[in-house]
């Protein structure tokens, strides 16, 4: 991964939009990440929130804006295969569901191995597989396993290990926990923590959980209907929101004298 000093942006995301027929997915949207730093998207369902990530992975093309990394734009089309692989190892992602993204058949081991075959043919694959399974906390006993045989905590560090295997710049998380249990939501996102904390990586997390922003993001973007309502430094925005629907939200959370039905009159309201 390349060294980039702490504080300076390592991905620019300037004037996205996007549509589908008459839907405006995206509409106008952007921000910064800086190295080593850790940003929340959250918003409820067609908030745009996915769809803004997959564009700056490239697994969706805008209709308008631009995405930077490390000071270079991401064209839409790139020439030549070692170009390509060079685009795809500055920014990753990891789904929600790890068994989907990983393919039945192939062991843990096999999958990273192929992963550091495409990208690094000249490295020592057995030692970096060993390296990426303890960075993950899953022992050298699991590059033997076939996903069905791990947890869907275990398969999510597998699925965090092969994204981590190219070095990433920056590493995406679609609702990368949503699909766990609370307490092994836990051990994934502490896992992340520490990763960052090791290799100064920077994460994009999008995710409608305000508990998991709060817990491992420096900076959030709330959306709504594909717009930017309100940004700011986490701490900030969850105490003091400005915005009607951050307040929302965040009164949305299940807690002492909730009241549904007067969410929802809210909700109706905005």
């Amino acid at each position: 991964m390349p060294e980039t000093p702490t504080g300076t942006a390592v991905l620019e995301v300037s004037g996205l939009c996007r549509s589908f027929g008459a839907v405006t997915a995206v509409d106008q949207v952007g921000f910064s990440l800086p190295a080593g730093g850790s940003l929340g998207i959250v918003g409820e369902s067609g908030s745009g929130k996915t769809t803004t990530a997959r564009i700056v992975v490239g697994l969706e093309r805008a209709d308008a804006g631009t995405v930077t990394v490390c000071g270079r734009e991401r064209a839409a089309a790139v020439r030549g295969r070692s170009a390509r692989l060079a685009r795809a190892r500055e920014v990753q992602m990891v789904f929600q569901d790890p068994y989907l993204s990983l393919d039945p058949r192939i062991g843990v081991g096999a999958a990273l191995r192929e992963t550091l075959r495409l990208h690094f043919p000249r490295r020592d694959h057995r030692g970096r597989v060993a390296e990426l399974l303890d960075q993950v906390g899953l022992g050298t006993r699991a590059a033997d396993a076939l996903p069905r045989q791990l947890s869907g905590g275990q398969r999510q560090r597998v699925a965090i290990a092969r994204a981590l295997a190219v070095e990433p710049t920056v590493l995406v998380l679609d609702e990368a926990v949503a699909a766990l249990d609370v307490s092994v939501q836990a051990q994934v996102l502490n896992l992340l923590a520490g990763i960052r904390a090791e290799t100064g990586i920077g994460y994009l997390f999008i995710t409608h959980d305000l508990g998991v922003v709060r817990c491992v993001t420096d900076e959030v973007v709330v959306m709504r209907a594909g717009r930017i309502v309100e940004s700011g430094p986490t701490a900030t925005v969850l105490a003091e929101p400005r915005h009607a629907y951050t307040r929302l939200l965040l009164e949305s959370v299940p807690h002492r004298g909730w009241a549904p039905e007067r969410i929802a009159a809210a909700r109706r309201a905005l």
